[in-house]
């Protein structure tokens, strides 16, 4: 009864922090537009040091030109340089791009595959990309961590690490699986609405009260 009691007391914050950031972020969704799961892949490549926004004002013009993976898979990157040009690393990107395609159409049948394994063999996709692809594209429950989920989540204490990688295997622990996806876009839009790197928002935020790092800060004011 005490071990349950104490498993209960140490559940229960993350719970409140979940029910918090649902509350500041009802809108929180991703914020990059696709319409298919290789719109979605090619965007979240694309993503990689490079804001959503200025992501979306790229491929609609590129999806024009390159509308399946087929069509990208014949292309040479220079052919795409110029429509992703504004994204930055851009020779690095194209490459990838036209790699994953060919990989797409030669290797899985012209269709995005829908398994972690089979996304992580293709070009430019590591782990986050593909929990990314997995999560919105295809329900799968995912949690990637970019550098909003790794800061928010070891401030506010659903996570205490020192990778990216430990930081995912910690969240997955400390949040239902059923929730893994939608928190993801919880901790993105709280980093970047709320908890910004240099100055965080803390007047602003409803979860502070529970927030491991503002606690920290008060205890050593109070000193």
């Amino acid at each position: 009864m005490k071990k349950q009691k104490e498993n209960e007391m140490r559940e229960a914050p993350y719970e409140l922090i979940l029910e918090g950031l649902a509350s500041q972020h009802p809108d929180a969704k991703p914020e990059l537009d696709f319409t298919s799961p290789y719109e979605l892949l090619i965007a979240t490549i694309l993503s990689a040091q490079c804001t959503d926004k200025q992501v979306n004002k790229v491929t609609p013009a590129l999806f024009a030109a390159y509308p399946a993976p087929c069509d990208m898979a014949k292309a040479e990157p220079e052919e795409i340089e110029p429509y992703i040009r504004s994204c930055g690393f851009y020779h690095n990107k194209a490459k990838n791009i036209v790699s994953a395609c060919r990989d797409i159409a030669e290797r899985f049948g012209g269709e995005v595959p829908d398994n972690r394994e089979g996304l992580e063999s293709l070009a430019g996709v590591g782990r986050k990309t593909a929990n990314v692809v997995l999560s919105n594209a295809f329900g799968v429950p995912a949690i990637a961590v970019d550098t909003h989920v790794f800061r928010v989540s070891n401030r506010l204490g659903l996570a205490s690490a020192k990778t990216v990688e430990e930081t995912e295997r910690q969240l997955m622990r400390n949040i239902p699986e059923d929730k893994w996806s939608i928190a993801h876009h919880w901790l993105i839009f709280h980093g970047r609405r709320v908890c910004s790197a240099q100055r965080p928002k803390c007047a602003e935020c409803m979860v502070r009260e529970l927030c491991r790092e503002y606690s920290n800060r008060k205890d050593k004011e109070d000193k």
